[in-house]
């Protein structure tokens, strides 16, 4: 039989636990209107609406440390965030494992060191990626493999995010943190910095679709290292 527990309100009265809780609801009420759903506003984060937030996040991110798009500097896929944050590069590589990508230069899995090239790069542009690669240890040795000595990897991954349609829920493999990239990177490169963007409302309005332009600056600004909803690493080798 539940037995109620008993507290004390403000007024130094005794209520019950269940009319605790009571009061507290009605203090702060939650409002969820049209996100009364269990389907989301936007099946493609967004794009329709507007911006996606993760990458208002990864955007800010690469312009923050655009002075390390340099050099010979490769990409993932094509080389959109190259041309758009890159400063004195020499040359633009992008890095596929589809042979039928027209873009790519370099079609190799990060995870077979063997496809990789060593030494050949002064920065590697990897947005959004590694969630698809089961061996992510291995990943990131192929990523430092890549690199000339003193050239950055910008790396983000999600914390949060819906499974891919691209990949299904077979190939969208994994979500990471600040302790774990944090510790895959720190394996490997000589100077690692790792931050977080996001709180829990972006992350709420990510997973429904919600774009970048139907929230405030300060919302998007405002960070919670309890709630990531990016994580991005810059990691230089020694």
């Amino acid at each position: 039989m539940y037995r109620a527990l008993r507290v004390c309100n403000g007024e130094g009265r005794q209520v019950d636990e269940p009319a605790r809780r009571r009061l507290h609801r009605l203090r702060h009420p939650a409002f969820f209107g049209t996100l009364r759903r269990t389907t989301p506003l936007s099946d493609r984060w967004g794009w329709e609406r507007g911006t996606p937030i993760d990458r208002y996040y990864i955007e800010r991110f690469l312009a923050q440390h655009a002075d390390r798009i340099r050099g010979r500097v490769l990409e993932v896929a094509d080389r959109r965030y190259t041309e758009q944050f890159g400063r004195d590069v020499e040359s633009s590589d992008v890095l596929d494992m589809q042979k039928d990508n027209p873009l790519a230069t370099v079609v190799a899995d990060l995870s077979r060191h063997e496809q990789l090239p060593e030494e050949r790069f002064d920065a590697f542009v990897l947005t959004q990626t590694l969630q698809y690669i089961f061996d992510v240890r291995a990943a990131v040795g192929g990523i430092h493999r890549l690199l000339r000595p003193g050239g950055t990897a910008l790396v983000t991954v999600p914390a949060v995010s819906r499974v891919a349609h691209s990949a299904g829920v077979e190939g969208d493999l994994w979500r990471f943190t600040y302790g774990s990239c944090m510790q895959l990177f720190d394996e490997h490169f000589a100077d690692v910095r790792v931050e977080t963007y996001g709180n829990v409302l972006t992350c709420s309005a990510f997973l429904y679709g919600i774009a970048r332009e139907e929230l405030t600056r300060r919302e998007l600004e405002t960070r919670d290292e309890a709630f990531p909803l990016v994580v991005a690493v810059r990691a230089t080798r020694g």
